[in-house]
């Protein structure tokens, strides 16, 4: 049997406005009202009112660890605002976790940030640094027995949206690629699969200082590990592509391992390898494993984006904060699942410090603007609610229990 090391946690992850429906007061819930064909979040899976349920069902099926975020819209819905109530709801979220002996994993921003920080300019405010650290203040008064925090969720892809805004508005609302030169009829346009390929490093650098100083507050006032998580591409170079990939890597992830260095732990986020040519990414080639939101399927990535993120972030510790696939076949999620822990074995057996894993997600849920992308370990009826298991929610809680592989299960 492949084993993992005493005290590794399992678990599984969410986000606050992807389950728990009807977060008014935050900037997707603006921006989902706006824009043309994004459907709603609304309910979403009314994850607010049955969370008790959903960490229940995790426990229950073994798996010792809970990744959930704060929703900041609803603990200062408006500015210098802080909501002793939605303070509360999120303590009993924690202790329930305690009391079930599942190891709470608390993000404190999970891409969402209130309408009103978003109307001062958000993270390109002149004020963003002192209004995140105000709101981290409070949310540090609910984080007795919490050990694992998240000051941020991947600012590599809010710094890609950031950067996008910037070019489509100085563009005059056409997208192109910034790093692509101009040739008369032939400039290459941005496609929708490309639009979040490129970061402008000095964000990151914004990011890391906002990180920084988050995380200085996390320290003095909590006991917790602290650190934030990455979306790691684990891209590679197509022939003649070496060049481009160094330059949209270091933009889109380098700078944030880097931004890493110092952390107790970084999260990985990794789902599917794509590569890079002269001129950019290659787009995924039609195949019929690949996803429901069209990536390829390479369990293989997680064990690439770990050695990279170890390297580039000199050996701070890891926790995988989010690993998954869309897929509506429960048979080839475990299938990518057993393929990724498998890969996952080898960094640790390699000698990289691994403290956990964190299956994305727990639930089906809204995807950012669709539903129909389904992650979870659990299905849920949008009308009713009701929440089914599927088998590889036991698989895992089943792999959770031996901490490790069997044989016969890396052999399939």
């Amino acid at each position: 049997m492949t084993t993992f090391p005493d005290g590794f946690l399992w678990g599984a992850a969410t986000a606050g406005h992807q389950i728990e429906g009807n977060n008014v007061n935050s900037d997707w819930w603006a921006r989902e009202q706006m824009m043309p064909g994004m459907e709603l979040s609304g309910d979403a899976v009314d994850s607010y009112h049955r969370y008790r349920e959903d960490i229940q069902l995790l426990a229950d099926a073994g798996l010792t660890s809970y990744r959930f975020s704060l929703e900041w819209s609803r603990i200062e819905p408006v500015r210098g605002h802080f909501s002793k109530a939605e303070l509360a709801h999120y303590r009993r979220m924690i202790e329930f976790c305690l009391e079930l002996g599942v190891t709470p994993v608390v993000t404190l921003q999970h891409f969402t940030t209130p309408q009103w920080f978003a109307a001062l300019g958000g993270w390109d405010g002149p004020e963003a640094e002192a209004l995140f650290c105000a709101y981290v203040e409070q949310a540090c008064t609910i984080l007795d027995g919490v050990e694992w925090v998240a000051t941020m969720n991947e600012p590599n892809m809010q710094a890609a949206i950031m950067t996008a805004m910037r070019h489509l508005a100085a563009s005059g609302g056409e997208w192109t690629s910034p790093t692509v030169e101009a040739d008369g009829d032939d400039e290459k346009k941005q496609t929708h699969s490309e639009f979040l390929t490129y970061a402008d490093p000095e964000i990151g650098r914004l990011f890391t200082r906002i990180h920084h100083a988050a995380r200085a507050i996390v320290r003095e006032r909590t006991g917790a590990k602290v650190g934030w998580t990455i979306a790691a591409g684990a891209l590679t170079a197509a022939p003649g592509g070496e060049e481009k990939l160094l330059q949209i890597r270091y933009g889109k992830e380098d700078v944030y391992w880097e931004g890493s260095r110092g952390d107790d732990f970084v999260g990985v986020q990794a789902y599917s390898s794509q590569q890079v040519d002269a001129n950019g990414l290659v787009p995924h080639p039609p195949h019929s494993d690949n996803t429901l939101v069209g990536t390829a399927f390479r369990p293989d990535s997680l064990a690439m984006a770990v050695r990279h993120a170890w390297e580039v972030s000199e050996h701070t510790p890891i926790l995988i904060t989010e690993n998954g696939i869309a897929t509506a076949d429960d048979a080839q999620r475990i299938r990518y699942t057993t393929g990724a822990l498998e890969g996952l074995a080898g960094t640790i057996a390699d000698g990289i410090d691994v403290r956990g894993y964190l299956h994305w997600s727990l639930l089906d849920n809204f995807e950012w603007g669709h539903w129909e992308p389904t992650f979870g370990l659990i299905a849920v009826d949008r009308d009713t609610f009701a929440r089914t298991p599927k088998p590889s929610l036991a698989w895992l809680g089943e792999v959770a229990a031996r901490n490790g592989l069997e044989a016969t299960e890396v052999a399939a």
